[in-house]
């Protein structure tokens, strides 16, 4: 593998707090250091200069739909759109058919990822068998098959007493459980968030507690067991408040953030456009506004994509039938970027530790990181490309996203996944 020197780079990797232009050189698909390294000579050279050069973005939830709906993506489709991003890391969730609720399907998407030979996939398990809610998964089987974290995303863990023993045994683990909030009986035939516009509309609402009482249970659980909860695209201000209020007293709880619930709002169901159309859903500005918040004091410490592709003709259904979700992987830099750096909500290393040392940290994986001898997993950023999403050219199989036509600044010109370089802009 030849010896890659990015020249003269604004290298930020807030696992150091580093933020300095320097030059960074990988070797033998690890990172060798930064600055001067006597005696070694590249092999080849990539001239950084106003760009800068990141640890490889990290995107912890993620929808790559194999096993068993394939005409939406696949593992290759998917992580050709995670390289085209930037991302050089994904977490797969585990709402694929059959569900990943075993060693061996674990093993099948470490397998298919490394067929596709694009980015890192690291699968998540499902908490329960066939996600159903009703008996715990084998879990310790599923780490043995290379799983990293544990969810039911798509559905909450309605029991809490499976939700506490799955604590229990993860703390054993040293797992993450990852929660999608929801209380079914109130959301049940929701369309989008309860409140003036459904009503205006005439569609069915999802009320927001619906997703604030279930994060307050499993906070109240993770206390309870001493185990950790990472709550799943946090879409409401008091959701972020319950959140914050956890942290204060000590409970091993995190919170991640999606860019559409802080960039878009239920007004944008006034267009019936089913690419607005997603779990949980839209809220307003208020809750919109406090998500920026929670960005900007460190309560939300994760940036995720919830990159849930949809095959075209299942998006063109009615409004009602149509299903949740929008792609996410190749517009998440630029639209974190052109919303959170460019107004002055987050500063460059801010952006980029919630991109990923912290999603790293929660899942408790080797990446996230420039640190000497770590995997040489690299981003390199155009901070002031300006470009338009164009979704006719997304390498992922879908096209459902609400942010076509969208003007943006920022853009991953070289993507290297350890050591070797999957994307590159720069000659």
């Amino acid at each position: 593998m030849p010896t890659l020197l990015l020249r003269n780079g604004r290298v930020i990797d807030p696992s150091r707090s580093l933020d300095r232009v320097t030059d960074l050189w990988i070797k033998d698909g690890t990172v060798l250091g930064d600055g001067q390294q006597p005696g070694q000579t590249a092999d080849r050279v990539i001239d950084c200069t106003a760009m800068i050069v990141s640890p490889g973005l990290i995107d912890m939830h993620v929808h790559l739909r194999e096993p068993g709906r394939e005409e939406d993506e696949t593992i290759e489709t998917g992580t050709a759109a995670a390289i085209a991003g930037g991302v050089t890391s994904v977490a797969c969730m585990p709402n694929t058919e059959p569900a990943l609720d075993s060693r061996a399907a674990a093993e099948f998407v470490i397998l298919q990822a490394r067929r596709a030979g694009n980015c890192n996939v690291f699968p998540i398990g499902a908490v329960t068998k066939s996600r159903d809610g009703k008996e715990l998964a084998e879990l310790g089987g599923l780490v043995e098959g290379g799983a990293v974290a544990f969810t039911d995303d798509g559905a909450p863990v309605y029991s809490a007493e499976i939700m506490r023993r799955a604590l229990e045994y993860c703390k054993m683990l040293n797992r993450t459980v990852l929660v999608h909030a929801e209380i079914l009986e109130l959301t049940q035939g929701g369309v989008m968030n309860e409140g003036a516009v459904s009503t205006h509309l005439g569609l069915r609402g999802m009320p927001g507690v619906a997703e604030d009482i279930m994060i307050a249970r499993d906070i109240l659980l993770a206390k309870l067991t001493g185990g950790r909860v990472h709550i799943l695209h946090v879409s409401t201000a008091d959701g972020v408040d319950l959140i914050r209020q956890g942290i204060a007293r000590g409970v091993r709880v995190s919170g991640e953030a999606c860019p559409h619930h802080f960039l878009l709002t239920d007004e944008s169901l006034r267009t019936f456009d089913s690419n607005f159309k997603m779990s949980p859903p839209l809220r307003t500005r208020a809750d919109a506004d406090a998500i920026l918040a929670g960005l900007k004091d460190g309560t939300l410490a994760v940036l995720a994509t919830d990159h849930a592709p949809h095959a075209p003709e299942k998006k063109l259904r009615e409004l009602d039938q149509a299903p949740n979700g929008i792609l996410g992987l190749e517009t998440f830099l630029p639209l974190c970027v052109t919303h959170l750096i460019e107004p002055g909500h987050l500063t460059w290393p801010q952006m980029l530790a919630k991109m990923t040392v912290n999603p790293a940290e929660v899942l408790g994986i080797n990446r996230g990181t420039l640190k000497p001898g770590r995997p040489a997993d690299v981003t390199v950023i155009d901070p002031k490309r300006k470009w338009t999403v164009d979704a006719k050219r997304f390498k992922s199989k879908s096209r459902n996203t609400p942010f076509h036509g969208w003007e943006v600044t920022g853009r991953a010109v070289a993507t290297i996944v350890s050591g070797e370089l999957k994307k590159n802009e720069l000659g």
